[in-house]
């Protein structure tokens, strides 16, 4: 997981948790007496389901992808392009060149790093007081030894019997307990203090073992080890501390509800003495993570005497009761799934599903870079993919987006294919092509960054929000600043979007004026070959002055088909859009295709 997506994770199951255990203690408190003890502990499980929310996949929520709207939605077959004219054809042997300026960025990640550090961290410390607490239950079970008495042991098959259970299970006794408990997934070992018929009657035995038995029956053994994870997995949250304190409690009391529901009502008053006489023996309980314990602090069991005083027996109004609360906690916690999934989305990444692709290794161009290629055969219909994983990543567009600038501002009239010449704002660029002034085709073929940004400003911030939803540019996201978003920043897009939106633009399926989209057909035309016409545009990403980031994407024009694609070349520094250009040609060359 990366680190961003675990800082997202945490603020996710934070903000889930918290909400879920104030609903679940208000609910609890104001329908207390509408409520029976098994139910109060039931609603404990809702908050294991919510603390499991944040860890499902978005997927399994199925609330969207606006690309996968797109796609579905532009599938249709592709009709021939329009023959461009040759007026504005760059024919610059220079086109290879590409010009950029440094951003300055601090490191946007540091937070993330530090936040998912200190998760981190906390998760192996309680992993390793986990790890402690198993052994010390390892270390009772190498001590316990085989109850040999066998009136004790035909009094455990009896209450066995009583409660349903045919399972085997082991009672034994160990010197390294002080009170009775239950622990082992696989292996169930109900566990009392050595010499304990000694002190305590046949009666208190029963009582015990009954109490035991029940926290078998309802698997409360499991309940531990999820009570375990889930305590790792959100140690930042005081809240779930308090709520699994609460829970173990409300667990208690739910099992000695569930004795006494198998007792006779003169034995009530015995079962309450039996725990009190077991807290007399223990000064002060010792906590065992994995296991179920009779005694428990005084607090606690005051709260249980006071349960058990009060028993009665739960009426089936009680009991309808208690199912329409829990339904409506329910209720509230699958609420909170379209919330989970809005901020879950992974919006670094596109949800890319096509039975026309082939993947196929070209590792051998990309040496010293981490990249991908992205082809899309036209006539075919297939992709044809390097480096899977890489295709699907969002990264930023840098000088690629001005294709779509360019296109956006001649839709909102900003500029028109007859008049885009802007005068230059005297800022001295290292580049010399750069100061002066530019028209569409000028800032194109030089990749003239103020231009395009003067462009961006002078749409409206709706508008170009909108023109990006409309066509499903990427992850759609401005809030890095108008004239600055596609430049390392918050916009960000993968190689396969970028065919794809590449081919519908080709074809105009966004259903834009003709004469816009052969306008930006005619600035990013780069050179003819043979009567094969090869079109696109480079992008360097540079950050802090290096060089992180190059693209090269377009399409190839022949008499009989149309080829779309996208390279993406990444790493530390020494990486442009040059690059990614000499990459691109010589698979193309290979390919027989350019």
């Amino acid at each position: 997981m990366e680190t961003n997506g675990i800082s997202t994770q945490i603020f996710i199951g934070f903000s889930v948790s918290s909400l879920t255990i104030a609903v679940i203690m208000l609910m609890k408190k104001v329908f207390q007496k509408q409520l029976s003890a098994k139910w109060q502990y039931n609603l404990w499980f809702l908050l294991l389901i919510a603390l499991t929310l944040p860890f499902i996949s978005n997927h399994l929520f199925n609330f969207g992808n606006n690309m996968t709207f797109f796609e579905e939605n532009h599938r249709n077959s592709i009709g021939a392009p329009t023959n461009a004219a040759g007026d504005h054809l760059i024919q610059n042997v220079n086109w290879l060149q590409d010009f950029t300026l440094s951003v300055n960025r601090s490191t946007p990640d540091f937070l993330n790093i530090v936040i998912a550090g200190i998760w981190m961290a906390g998760v192996l410390v309680f992993s390793v007081l986990t790890i402690q607490a198993w052994l010390k239950i390892k270390d009772i079970k190498s001590n316990t030894f085989e109850v040999k008495n066998k009136e004790i042991l035909l009094l455990f098959e009896q209450c066995k019997q009583n409660l349903k259970i045919s399972r085997n299970i082991n009672v034994g006794e160990s010197p390294l307990v002080k009170s009775a408990m239950t622990f082992g997934l696989f292996k169930t070992y109900v566990v009392l203090p050595i010499h304990f018929e000694e002190s305590l009657s046949m009666k208190d035995i029963k009582y015990i073992f009954l109490h035991e038995l029940n926290h078998y029956k309802y698997k409360d053994i499991l309940t531990n080890y999820l009570i375990v994870v889930y305590q790792i997995l959100y140690w930042f949250n005081p809240l779930v501390w308090v709520a699994f304190r609460e829970m173990r409690l409300d667990r208690e009391i739910a099992c000695d509800v569930a004795v006494l529901n198998s007792l006779d009502e003169h034995c009530y008053s015995e079962y309450g003495n039996t725990i009190i006489n077991v807290v007399d023996r223990v000064s002060q309980p010792r906590d065992f993570v994995f296991a179920n314990q009779l005694n428990s602090s005084k607090k606690q069991i005051k709260k249980r005497i006071e349960k058990i005083v009060s028993f009665t027996t739960e009426s089936k109004l009680l009991k309808l009761k208690s199912i329409a609360i829990f339904m409506l906690v329910g209720g509230f916690v699958a609420s909170q799934i379209p919330f989970i999934s809005m901020i879950a989305e992974d919006n670094t990444r596109y949800d890319f599903k096509s039975e026309q692709a082939v993947y196929e290794d070209l590792s051998q161009y990309f040496a010293g870079f981490d990249g991908s290629f992205v082809l899309y055969d036209m006539q075919a219909d297939q992709y044809r993919i390097y480096n899977e994983d890489k295709s699907t990543l969002r990264v930023s567009p840098d000088s690629t987006y001005k294709i779509f600038i360019a296109l956006f501002a001649l839709e909102s009239n900003v500029i028109t294919s007859e008049n885009s010449t802007m005068k230059w704002n005297e800022i001295q660029y290292p580049y010399d092509a750069w100061n002066m002034d530019q028209n569409l085709f000028t800032a194109m073929k030089n990749s003239v960054n103020w231009y395009f940004e003067d462009l961006d400003k002078r749409i409206q911030r709706d508008d170009m929000q909108a023109f990006l939803k409309q066509i499903g540019y990427g992850n759609t996201d401005l809030s890095g600043g108008i004239g600055q978003y596609w430049l390392e920043s918050s916009l960000k897009i993968s190689p396969v979007e970028q065919v794809q939106l590449l081919k519908a633009f080709y074809t105009n399926q966004f259903g834009f004026k003709e004469k816009n989209i052969q306008t930006v057909k005619d600035t990013i035309r780069l050179e003819e070959k043979s009567g094969v016409q090869l079109s696109g545009k480079t992008g360097t990403g540079a950050v802090n002055n290096k060089n992180i980031n190059g693209w090269f994407i377009g399409y190839v024009e022949t008499k009989e088909n149309t080829y779309f694609f996208a390279t993406n070349i990444q790493n530390e520094d020494n990486t442009n859009g040059s690059m990614a250009a000499e990459i691109t040609l010589s698979i193309l060359r290979n390919k027989g295709i350019y």
